[in-house]
């Protein structure tokens, strides 16, 4: 089985307007062949997706991020089986949006996790059936806590990266639970700030814990950047993913633009293989990129790799980045 990730995908503000002018298919750019080719394809939602509300005021916050309703369609058309609601977007435009896009998303078939109309929903694990397996997956936050759903509150799926506060105890029983259940485990963090191409100290020993308890692949993503990926127990932990689309500024130095397609081989239910292909953001579309703007790009993220002791190979027939995770 083939799963695919990628990272923030931000719909609003000027990409919101370009959907308006062109057809839902053109934020992917050339990458949709390699869409296409997998099981699962997975990504966090940077953006409420709604023609309801206004900006919400419950933070003081700079930039909100909305999507009008329709454009709900280039996340099908890219076959997107799942989001992650649980991030520091989801509520821009307040509770009459969030709920909207739960009812958009649940309309067109996409399966969601980390939001809700409680806490009951917020941290309810999105359980689907990809052919004969049972694929779980569950989402998080340490973003925004003013945004934490409660019993008759709704909001996201907020959890502190500290393994001894009881609400990350209880994430990690719900990890248990889920891993019960299910025969392949997802758990999505939106965690850390925005920038730094390597991961908080907190964040190492907390995507650990959340293997140990039974997550198959820890898919990370908010900073701006990709960081490296550590193989522990033959299970990757993605620590950020990075931004795949957006409108956003570009830093010269902690280049936001640029990420990868990330994608999970299983075979006799095992991890065998990752393979990263190197992307860029640009005219407000992930695609591809050129074979000599890979260079920089694959060189970056080998090094961080193998910071954390993971060989990473270039892979230039496939025009991507092996990782290899059990034999």
């Amino acid at each position: 089985m083939k799963f695919l990730f990628v990272g923030d995908v931000m719909l609003g503000r000027l990409v919101n307007d370009i959907l308006r002018e062109r057809p839902p298919v053109y934020p992917w750019g050339n990458t949709l062949p390699i869409f296409q080719g997998v099981d699962v394809r997975i990504c966090n939602l940077e953006c409420v997706i709604s023609d309801k509300g206004t900006p919400c005021l419950l933070t003081p916050k700079v930039f909100h991020f909305r999507s009008d309703a329709r454009n709900v369609e280039t996340l099908k058309i890219a076959g997107i089986d799942a989001v992650s609601l649980a991030n520091n977007h989801a509520l821009d435009y307040g509770y009459d949006a969030m709920l909207d896009m739960l009812k958009i998303l649940d309309d067109a078939g996409i399966h969601h996790a980390g939001a809700g109309v409680n806490f009951e929903e917020a941290s309810q694990p999105a359980i689907f059936e990809i052919g004969k397996k049972k694929i779980g997956f569950i989402a998080f936050t340490d973003n925004e806590p003013d945004w934490e759903s409660a019993t008759e509150i709704p909001g996201v799926f907020y959890v502190p990266i500290d393994i001894h506060d009881k609400r990350a105890k209880r994430l990690f029983e719900i990890v248990r639970k889920t891993r019960e259940k299910t025969d392949f485990l997802i758990v999505s963090t939106h965690w850390g700030p925005n920038w730094g191409y390597r991961p908080q100290p907190e964040h190492i020993p907390f995507g650990h814990a959340l293997i140990d308890a039974g997550a198959d692949a820890v898919f990370g993503h908010s900073c701006h950047v990709f960081q490296g990926i550590e193989i522990y127990n033959d299970r990757p932990v993605i620590y950020s993913a990075g931004d795949f689309i957006d409108d956003y500024a570009v830093d010269e130095i902690e280049r936001n633009d640029q990420s990868f397609i990330f994608t999970l081989e299983t075979h006799n239910s095992k991890i065998f293989r990752l393979r990263l292909y190197p992307t860029v953001i640009s005219d407000y579309q992930g695609r591809l990129t050129t074979q000599t703007e890979a260079k920089e790009i694959t060189d970056k993220m080998r090094q961080l790799c193998a910071e954390f002791k993971t060989p990473a190979r270039c892979d230039e027939k496939e025009g991507c980045i092996e990782i290899l995770v059990s034999s």
